[in-house]
């Protein structure tokens, strides 16, 4: 089974977008300060969908331009198993970006080139050939 969880959105003004998204009537439900990665997630959700459906705002600390549509981060989906889910991806052809190193998470492009990351419910134990497969291009 496979379960929606998030867009991300990369945004400069988290004060303004967060106030952007009020007046559509989202709120924001969490928010996490990452000191090591300079960055700051917040999350968005219309009131009573907070288990369903979440806007992922992330705000990288050091200023960075968003052109050519990079302030698009990616789609987030929940996986049972995110081995059995990427082997079946890369069968069908599908280049594993980020592969599940940790067990955790994964990153896969559309043929579009839009970012899709798979998130295991916790953590599966290490596993080859993921835990030694190198990155390929950018998440």
């Amino acid at each position: 089974m496979t379960k929606y969880l998030h867009t991300m959105l990369r945004v400069s003004d988290p004060e303004a977008t967060i106030a952007f998204f009020a007046l559509l009537g989202l709120e924001e439900v969490r928010r996490f300060d990452n000191e090591a990665g300079r960055f700051t997630l917040i999350f968005l959700a219309a009131p009573g969908q907070e288990a369903v459906a979440e806007v992922e705002l992330t705000h990288n600390w050091d200023p960075e331009d968003y052109d050519g549509g990079r302030n698009f981060g990616h789609l987030a989906y929940r996986v049972d198993d995110i081995y059995a889910t990427c082997r079946r991806l890369m069968e069908a052809g599908v280049t594993i970006n980020r592969p599940p190193h940790d067990g955790h998470m994964a990153f896969v492009r559309t043929p579009d080139g839009i970012s899709i990351e798979l998130l295991q419910d916790g953590r599966l134990p290490p596993e080859e050939p993921w835990a030694s497969m190198p990155n390929v291009g950018s998440w």
